[in-house]
């Protein structure tokens, strides 16, 4: 008997430690879901927050220009540093006012520890409602997102290595800081934050914090944050557009005129005319390339003696006057070096190297709204852009081969081919065009289309779609494979900023940091 009360002690305990591991397990589990919502809830809207930031998006922040002291026209961030916009979310009875001191309204603690010199009661606050919920369907349980421009002090990053927490001056981002006129430090290194009080930096653009609180119904609460800046894609170190109606970048590039008098490439800017009478036209190079080689070569087969018309065909920079400007006349073909140390005519270094421009064009990618897997063709483009318009200009990549023969429409907004570009004078295309991988662009037949804002050709990898090793680009190809042009080749390039800017961003909020803050017990 003894023996049987010890072993059902025995047994009654193990029984007991299962029920209590059991409900351990159960309560575990628990909080890991309710921990999970809420982590998930809250990246939902800094993805909403992120997604809203961008000028395309329907429920764009600055629809109507509604907060043009935030965003610019093309959606440029220019954040004031005491600048903070929330979006909220509050879920069926409840008030949420980040501004609050009451608890149940869910305040908003940390931007006073992140900005003490003025905390929220020192900001200008604007609020706008979240869009999460769609269709009477409930959204994300996040309870506020808030946008700010950021400071050294509030990531608590020294960026620039001064030994200081900077918290007067907002941060700027700059993918490639080779050449900063006024802007400190003099030569910071690549894909740094750069402390300025304004973003001078030829390349340099905003950066942004995003923050959201979510809180799960059981109440779990997550907070996290992303230090964002706007992807634009330029290679023009003076203004963030492109340099030239038709850029080749690289060295040994080949460019064959089709010898037509129908066919133009014109650097005069189409959004910025003269003005006469004393009004200057807008213009930039009409070919534009990065090797000074290659523009003397083309620049003497584009300029044969008299009376040849040809040179008339590539107007652009430098326009110095409306009428009859000194030193430059139609009858010099506009045609650059790129690559030269000075203001207002610089490629980007990022442009230069087949790593650096391919990473660049990566970018393109990840953001693009649709990608084609070549060889393929304008049906293509048609059937998986349907909605592709003047109003509502895409980015479009083909990874491989385009060939546009019998494609009678026109495109907008950004093209990106990374194979050989077979190019119908049929076709038109309004934005901009990257023939970035292969770097062949290839046109034949006849036709009345062309393009209205600017191209850009460079090769970054060899015939196997290998990159290319080693710091040179390869020879970029503008001309005919097929051994002619056509007797009508189009109407050529017109360049276009209004396209251009329309086109090159920004076309995604990149995400430059990510991190969770602990939130007080």
């Amino acid at each position: 008997m003894l023996i049987a009360i010890f072993a059902l002690m025995l047994v009654s305990v193990v029984a007991i430690a299962l029920v209590i591991s059991s409900g351990t397990d159960s309560a575990l589990a628990g909080n890991y879901r309710t921990s999970s919502s809420a982590y998930y809830a809250a990246v939902a809207g800094l993805e909403e927050a992120r997604g809203r930031l961008l000028w395309k998006n329907p429920d764009y922040i600055n629809k109507a220009n509604a907060y043009s002291n935030l965003l610019s026209a093309t959606g440029v961030p220019t954040w004031g540093l005491q600048q903070v916009l929330y979006i909220t979310n509050p879920g069926p009875g409840e008030t949420v006012n980040p501004t609050s001191a009451n608890p149940a309204n869910y305040p908003d603690t940390e931007y006073g520890l992140e900005f003490p010199h003025w905390g929220l009661g020192g900001a200008t606050i604007f609020q706008i409602p979240s869009v999460s919920a769609g269709s009477g369907i409930p959204g994300p349980s996040y309870k506020w997102v808030r946008i700010n421009a950021v400071s050294e002090q509030a990531i608590n990053v020294d960026v620039n290595g001064d030994s200081q927490y900077n918290w007067a001056s907002p941060l700027v981002y700059d993918p490639a800081p080779a050449y900063i006129p006024t802007c400190p430090p003099a030569n910071p290194s690549p894909g740094l934050f750069v402390p300025c009080p304004t973003p001078t930096s030829n390349t340099a653009v905003q950066a942004l914090e995003i923050t959201a609180l979510a809180v799960a119904p059981n109440g779990g609460q997550r907070l996290l944050q992303y230090v964002v800046a706007p992807l634009i894609i330029s290679p023009d170190m003076s203004d963030q557009n492109f340099p030239a109606a038709l850029t080749l970048d690289g060295n040994g590039v080949v460019f064959q005129s089709p010898g037509s008098t129908s066919f133009k490439i014109s650097g005069l800017d189409l959004c910025k005319p003269a003005v006469p009478p004393t009004g200057l036209p807008g213009a930039v190079s009409a070919v534009g390339t990065a090797n000074p080689g290659d523009n003397s070569s083309i620049s003497t087969a584009l300029n044969p003696p008299p009376p040849s018309t040809e040179a008339l065909q590539y107007p652009g920079a430098p326009v110095l006057s409306s009428v009859n400007p000194p030193g430059y006349t139609e009858a010099t073909p506009s045609v650059s070096n790129l690559n030269l140390p000075t203001p207002g005519n610089v490629l980007r270094q990022s442009w230069l190297t087949p790593a650096a421009l391919d990473a660049q064009m990566q970018d393109i990618v990840n953001s693009a709204d649709v990608v084609i897997a070549g060889p393929a063709t304008g049906t293509d483009i048609s059937t998986k852009a349907p909605l592709m318009a003047a109003s509502s200009p895409m980015t479009i990549v083909v990874k491989g081969d385009l060939n546009l023969a019998g494609w009678h429409n026109t495109g907008y907004g950004l093209l990106l081919v990374t194979g050989t570009l077979h190019y119908d004078p049929d076709a038109s295309w309004n934005g901009l065009v990257l023939v970035v991988g292969q770097g062949v662009f290839s046109s034949s037949n006849s036709g009345s289309g062309g393009f209205n804002g600017a191209v850009l050709v460079a090769t970054t990898r060899d015939n196997a779609g290998n990159l290319l090793t080693g710091n040179t680009l390869g020879p970029a190809f503008f001309g005919s494979k097929t051994g002619g042009y056509g007797s009508n080749p189009g109407f050529g390039i017109n360049y276009s900023s209004c396209l251009v800017n329309g086109a090159n961003g920004p076309l995604s909020y990149k995400v430059l940091s990510f991190r969770e803050i602990s939130l007080p017990n």
